[in-house]
């Protein structure tokens, strides 16, 4: 069981916000953003690269399911306020397209965070990598044990603009 709560506080959920995550499996991640997103009547997606569709009980999130690692998750142009990698980034056979997904689907000024088991990447790759799709202000913090979390931000104006 992950402790949550510095993780959560990243969050400030507001209503009708769209959240995404895109990741290999559901877990306590996943049902932290579908409680918040139902919370403020928010929308909750979810991309799930698996090869057998999982159970998404006690889950509200509008799901797609992906059962490769070189094909793309859909995700509408600034249609999200936060999207979520999580366990999924080192795995997917096309970063690039992962990260100018993410960078389209991402409303001005909203966050993305890439989430992998401890040493998994190259912090400063990873770092290099969202400069060069221009996300803004990258930074590793450590709020969940056991993970790396790297958090971005699409701005306004910046870089790729609109």
């Amino acid at each position: 069981m992950l402790d949550l709560g510095l993780f959560r506080d990243i969050f400030k959920p507001l209503p009708g916000n769209h959240y995404l995550e895109v990741t290999t499996k559901t877990d306590e991640i996943t049902k932290l953003f579908s409680d918040m997103m139902q919370s403020v009547g928010g929308e909750f997606n979810l991309a799930l690269y698996a090869e057998n569709e999982q159970s998404l009980e006690g889950i509200t999130a509008k799901a797609q399911f992906i059962n490769d690692f070189k094909t793309p998750f859909r995700a509408l142009p600034r249609d999200h306020d936060a999207v979520l990698l999580k366990d999924i980034f080192h795995l997917h056979q096309n970063k690039n397209m992962i990260l100018k997904l993410s960078y389209l689907t991402l409303a001005n000024t909203a966050n993305i965070i890439i989430m992998e088991k401890k040493g998994i990447l190259n912090i400063d790759e990873v770092m290099k990598q969202l400069e060069e799709f221009e996300f803004r202000t990258p930074n590793m913090i450590e709020v969940v044990k056991g993970y790396d979390l790297f958090i971005a931000k699409k701005m306004h104006m910046w870089g790729n603009g609109l």
